[in-house]
């Protein structure tokens, strides 16, 4: 086998091992803090060691008094799973109604302490809608009404099931319920309040455009427009709009009268051709 194979080969199996070790980690520590609301684990190798980031709802009973159950936490981290100088730190979280594994932690509590799966189902989904999720969805599989096996599902909001969005903003959890029937399986889905959506778009209004900057224009001359008086039109009570008032006729002078009956008289007088001659007479 060549050096570059060997290389690759041997490279993929510390990922591998790497991987595996890092799951049973998780496995351990939901199973020693399940009473504490465990809600995720961040594990960062640092040049210091190991950096453990735990995630509960009650921080308090991770620590334990006087730190003593930390400590035992982090003493089995470092002898059963084999990480350098570990140092776990233990975060609260803010809203555990938007924290999937927390929630699906509580709903595998509620199936065993005997609530109904349809019940348990919708009561989640409400709780994580109303603490503000864009869209969440339950899934219950297992031996729920009989002997068979059954898959329901429990959904509301948005859901994104496969790219990027998905990757980004939807919050996976998964919890097991035991109970006599057999072993029944509670997945929960979080979409994020904050998720920002390739489709989501925000429409800006158009900033102002300023007049362009030219001549000034002509002064106007004041005293030639009509005054505001002139130009409203008076409103009547019941809403009929008055007539429009009638221009005065201008007065004309004496001598123009005269001449005006002059023009008429001369009008209605029949017009006699002086150039034609009378008919009967002959030339001399």
């Amino acid at each position: 086998m060549a050096p570059a194979a060997k290389t690759e080969r041997r490279k993929d199996r510390r990922i591998i091992v790497e991987n595996m070790r890092r799951v049973l980690l998780k496995e351990y520590l939901m199973r020693e803090t399940r009473r504490a609301g465990f809600g995720g684990l961040d594990i960062q190798r640092t040049p210091m060691g190991t950096r453990v980031t735990l995630l509960a709802e009650r921080p308090g009973l991770v620590i334990g008094r006087k730190g003593a159950s930390i400590k035992g936490l982090t003493e089995a981290v470092e002898k059963r799973f084999k990480f350098d100088n570990p140092q776990i730190e233990v975060q609260e979280v803010e809203q555990p109604s938007l924290n999937a594994q927390i929630m699906a932690e509580k709903l595998s509590n509620a199936l065993e302490r005997g609530w109904h799966f349809r019940r348990a189902g919708h009561s989640t989904v409400r709780r994580i809608m109303e603490a503000g999720a864009k869209g969440c969805l339950v899934v219950i599989a297992g031996k729920l009404t009989g002997q068979r096996h059954r898959t329901e599902k429990f959904k509301a909001g948005h859901i994104k099931y496969c790219g990027e969005p998905r990757n980004l903003w939807m919050d996976r959890g998964f919890a097991v319920a035991k109970l006599k029937p057999g072993v029944i399986g509670v997945t929960v889905e979080v979409m994020s309040p904050n998720a920002k959506l390739p489709d989501d778009i925000e429409v800006r209004a158009a900033p102002e455009v300023p007049p362009p900057v030219g001549e000034p224009a002509e002064p106007v001359d004041v005293s030639l427009s009509p005054e505001p008086a002139a130009l409203a039109t008076p409103v009547v009570e019941g809403g009929e709009e008055p007539e429009p008032a009638k221009k005065p006729r201008a007065k004309r002078g004496k001598v123009a009268g005269q001449r005006d009956k002059k023009v008429v008289k001369e009008a209605k007088e029949p017009q006699v051709d002086v150039a034609a001659e009378p008919e009967g007479k002959e030339d001399a």
